[in-house]
């Protein structure tokens, strides 16, 4: 009897430690209103990029309307240069994976948004060996002239991953009292 027990709770430690390296290994990164900028935003696209650490695996989620992201090459980004695209994306909730370590280029595809600076490059880490995984940290709100939530800005944010994190304790939890019950 004892030795079932002790299988149930190894099990179910495991699960956890699976479950939670799944999730702890990805970041979605909600880059907010991708638009033309206008001036007025507390910061460009790639100030928000260079306070966020980027890893292998973490995505960025794009949201527009009437506008398109363009993967392009460097030149191209420097350049504004849409004809070329390595990728375009244009259905308006653009969710792209950081498969590498690297630099990635972005712009927008529609003419003359880039050139007001509707472009971001995102530089992911190269993971080493021996690093303890590391949650990107989030940025803070969106703050208008008076300092109040303007909701309209368009600096990035970084999406909850607290509810994906709840999300899957409480699946763990499920799954290990299921698994303790019929065990």
């Amino acid at each position: 009897m004892a030795t079932k027990s002790f299988n149930k709770i190894i099990f179910c430690t495991l699960l956890v430690a699976a479950i939670g390296a799944a999730v702890s290994s990805a970041y979605q990164f909600d880059i907010g209103g991708w638009q033309k900028p206008t001036g007025k935003e507390p910061e460009t696209y790639n100030e928000w990029a260079s306070r966020n650490r980027f890893h292998i695996g973490d995505t960025i989620v794009f949201k527009y309307q009437n506008d398109s992201v363009l993967l392009v090459s460097p030149t191209d980004y420097f350049n504004c240069t849409t004809t070329n695209p390595i990728s375009k994306f244009e259905d308006g909730n653009t969710i792209f994976q950081l498969h590498r370590p690297g630099y990635f280029f972005f712009i927008s595809g529609q003419t003359g948004h880039c050139n007001s600076g509707q472009r971001l490059i995102v530089d992911v880490i190269h993971p080493h060996k021996g690093d303890a995984p590391e949650l990107a940290p989030s940025p803070a709100p969106s703050r208008g002239e008076d300092g109040e939530d303007s909701g309209d800005s368009l600096q990035p944010q970084s999406s909850a991953a607290s509810k994906v994190s709840v999300f899957s304790s409480v699946v763990v939890t499920v799954v290990c009292g299921v698994v303790y019950k019929f065990m």
